[in-house]
């Protein structure tokens, strides 16, 4: 299986070291979205889309990547979302929704998102040093681990 993780991680490079744990399992290259030719992920069975969570949304650099692709016109292709934030996702409104029906508008079969808490520095949590200061932890790599190990072997 070719899989590819594109990444936008600017804070604390939170969501990058869970993209990297990912990418370990997966065999895939964790790129940022202005590295990657749209073209590339053509060429691959599985692709991650991975964004820290900035005042309840993904990054625009992710969301200017996707909404720049082509649909596709064949065979469903398959993706899943990665997402670090200092907050939970709310369930009446989540962040990762908006993301996931980009990629379903642009042929992609979304089968899976994983999440977990990261250092955040968000007014207000900077006046405290931030929150989650030791996140993602050994446990959050692991997670993230048996989740690419979930992905790869269905």
């Amino acid at each position: 299986m070719k899989a590819l993780i594109v990444c936008s991680s600017v804070s604390h490079g939170n969501t990058r070291r869970i993209a990297e744990a990912m990418g370990q399992v997966l065999s895939a290259a964790v790129v940022d979205p202005a590295r990657v030719d749209p073209a590339e992920l053509a060429a691959c069975d599985l692709v991650g889309f991975g964004s820290g969570v900035f005042n309840g949304r993904l990054h625009p650099r992710l969301r200017d990547f996707v909404r720049s692709l082509e649909p596709s016109s064949g065979e469903r292709r398959q993706a899943f979302v990665l997402t670090t934030s200092g907050l939970p996702e709310p369930p009446f409104r989540p962040f990762t929704g908006p993301l996931v029906r980009a990629l379903e508008g642009k042929g992609f079969e979304v089968c899976g998102s994983f999440s977990c808490r990261g250092h955040d520095t968000w007014l207000p949590f900077r006046l405290v040093g931030g929150i989650n200061k030791a996140r993602p932890d050994a446990g959050d790599l692991s997670a993230a681990r048996a989740f690419a190990e979930g992905l790869r072997t269905s």
